[in-house]
């Protein structure tokens, strides 16, 4: 199965320079975030891969335009063709109103609050955040600090994979796209990335 993962920027590959041959193999579609609403639309409309999402720091406008065409699994396990899909938006808390964020505690009593599906679905597969976990290529400024609360997650499940965004890689040149934790493959969406499932 051919899944692309997109986050933070839109690809101009993609919505400025579209052809449906770019999206042919794609099964699945995860957006990690902080995208423009028509660009998830545009890509539900213009691809048969299903397009699922959780909200970055950035995404208030969801609230009143949400993507049309796509899923929200944010606080959701959803089982997509037999891989079980774990949803946590937002980053960490560093604007005391800003929305889609976060403290770790509170990241963690939002996890605690799905623990009857975790335990229904027998855990997940992939791991589907804005931001990334603690100490695993996050940021030093509190705005991109990762939660400590997801490594906890991929101690106690070791999905297959944690896919997240909200780390740019422009931001640069020493930020992987794709690292290891344990037997957990890590990939960092931002704008796009294919990989095989």
């Amino acid at each position: 199965m051919k899944i692309l993962a997109i986050s933070d920027e839109e690809s101009k590959y993609l919505w400025d320079h579209f052809e449906p041959e770019k999206l042919k193999d794609v099964d699945l579609i995860l957006s990690c975030g902080d995208l423009d609403p028509r660009y998830l639309s545009f890509l539900a409309t213009f691809s048969h891969a299903t397009v699922l999402y959780v909200h970055g720091n950035h995404d208030d406008n969801y609230k009143d335009h949400p993507p049309e065409g796509c899923t929200c699994i944010e606080n959701d396990v959803y089982c997509y063709k037999g891989i079980r899909i774990l949803g946590l938006g937002g980053s960490m808390r560093y604007n005391p109103k800003g929305k889609n964020q976060y403290t770790d505690k509170q990241m963690k009593n939002r996890i605690r609050k799905l623990w009857w599906k975790l335990h229904r679905t027998k855990g997940f597969d992939i791991l589907l955040t804005h931001a990334p976990a603690s100490g695993i290529n996050d940021g030093e400024d509190r705005a991109h600090w990762g939660f400590q609360t997801f490594n906890d997650l991929l101690d106690r499940y070791s999905p297959k994979y944690f896919v997240h965004g909200h780390i740019h890689l422009n931001y640069g040149h020493k930020i992987p796209r794709i690292s290891d934790y344990n037997d957990t493959k890590i990939i960092n969406a931002f704008e796009r990335f294919e990989f095989e499932y």
